[in-house]
């Protein structure tokens, strides 16, 4: 490349000599035939020093910077590579733990479920069975009020039905026989009164 560019300025600087010759002699000392060897001298020990320095010195620093700079491209892509394929594999535990703990949620929300449903029906099946018995308990009384109510309406009928002929005649009548008239009035409507 820089053999290229001393060429090129070479042929430049000869091109120019031949335009100098074609003028006249006067003028810049530059253009003067007389000089150009001296000129020409220089010229190619300052290209070639110039060359030297950079081919030796400079160039090889810029490669070893440029080749430095692109190792550190490709650690720092790779580095990135393998921490993108760590992030991945990070998200993907990450997704699966969230997995597994909704269907553990899950089955623990169905574990409690079926505790609870378990609970209630035990408590509904308690009640139930208290409720029975209190029914049964009810109905029992109320069986043993039907059975002792004929004798108690009896007694009552008997006791206000002297009270009301005593105050009607103004004597006392004999219990027995108002008992057997309401006896007989309560076995004759047994059916139609009591439902039984």
């Amino acid at each position: 490349m820089f053999k290229k560019i001393i060429f090129k300025t070479l042929i430049f600087c000869f091109a120019l000599a031949s335009i100098a010759q074609s003028s006249e002699s006067g003028g810049m000392p530059q253009l003067n035939p007389e000089f150009w060897v001296s000129q020409i001298f220089w010229l190619i020990l300052t290209f070639g020093i110039m060359f030297v320095v950079l081919s030796k010195l400079i160039l090889p620093k810029i490669s070893k910077n440029l080749e430095t700079r692109k190792s550190q491209i490709l650690e720092n892509i790779e580095t990135a590579e393998k921490q993108r394929e760590q992030s991945e594999n990070k998200i993907k535990e990450y997704e699966k733990l969230i997995f597994e703990n909704k269907i553990e949620a899950k089955n623990y929300f169905n574990e409690i479920r079926q505790k609870v449903l378990g609970d209630i029906a035990k408590k509904k099946q308690v009640l139930d069975n208290q409720i029975e018995k209190e029914l049964k308990e009810v109905e029992k009384e109320i069986n043993e009020l039907k059975e002792k109510a004929p004798e108690k309406i009896n007694k009552i009928a008997i006791e206000t039905s002297t009270d009301l002929i005593k105050h009607l005649i103004g004597t006392e009548v004999n219990n027995s026989s108002i008992s057997t008239i309401v006896e007989d009035i309560s076995i004759k409507n047994k059916d139609k009164y009591y439902g039984v």
